[in-house]
């Protein structure tokens, strides 16, 4: 099993998926793919996002697929079952990130402060996702943690965009972001996949 942190590296961009009608998971999963980026996360916020996760699984062989909106251990254990290969959530508690430990599935908690960081390094977890990015602080507060925690690395969620994403992957504590502007609710629900592939490819092309 990949870790965290191969998962990590293997995009610069991780599209963050909401998932609102089941037949279009497959064909966006496809679209997202080709385009370049093959770590997906499904958030876990509509009724059909298990689903979707076993179907991608199921019919895009190439994708890395992951569940977001890990809030609690049951959504956790649903997420495994369906067969997620990673775990993203967007904060931690202690009972919710040691049963993960204890699962062995990769997890990319979210924190938005030294504090959370520092916990969770003590528990041995190095990955994290900063969240909410923008609102968090966003560039110079991940250059402030970087000062004294440069073991950690992140992936920034939450207002990341085109324009800033290069910002913050620029950083050294930053491997990827995380992102929803590939595939915005109007493109999947007009089914345009040629324009969701197309922005794929571009963020696949973001330098680190």
């Amino acid at each position: 099993m990949p870790t965290i942190q191969d998962i990590m590296n293997t995009s610069p961009v991780i599209p963050v998926m909401v998932i609102n009608k089941l037949e279009h998971a497959v064909p966006l999963a496809h679209a997202l793919v080709e385009g370049g980026l093959k770590v997906l996360e499904i958030t876990l916020r509509t009724p059909v996002a298990l689903d979707a996760i076993r179907q991608i699984k199921s019919e895009v062989t190439d994708a890395i697929v992951g569940a977001g909106t890990i809030i609690n251990i049951d959504t956790l254990n649903q997420a495994i079952d369906a067969g997620s290969e990673f775990l993203v959530s967007p904060g931690v508690t202690n009972s919710l990130i040691n049963h993960a430990i204890n699962t062995g599935v990769p997890i990319l908690p979210g924190v938005a402060t030294p504090s959370e960081a520092m916990k969770l390094m003590e528990k041995g977890l190095t990955a994290m996702k900063f969240f909410p990015a923008e609102a968090a602080g966003g560039v110079p507060m991940l250059k402030s943690i970087g000062g004294p925690l440069p073991q950690i690395t992140f992936c920034p969620t939450g207002g990341v965009n085109p324009e800033n994403a290069k910002q913050y992957l620029a950083l050294k504590n930053v491997a990827c972001v995380g992102g929803s502007w590939m595939a915005p609710a109007d493109l999947v629900d007009a089914e345009n996949w040629d324009e969701i592939r197309r922005r794929a490819t571009q963020a696949a092309m973001i330098s680190r």
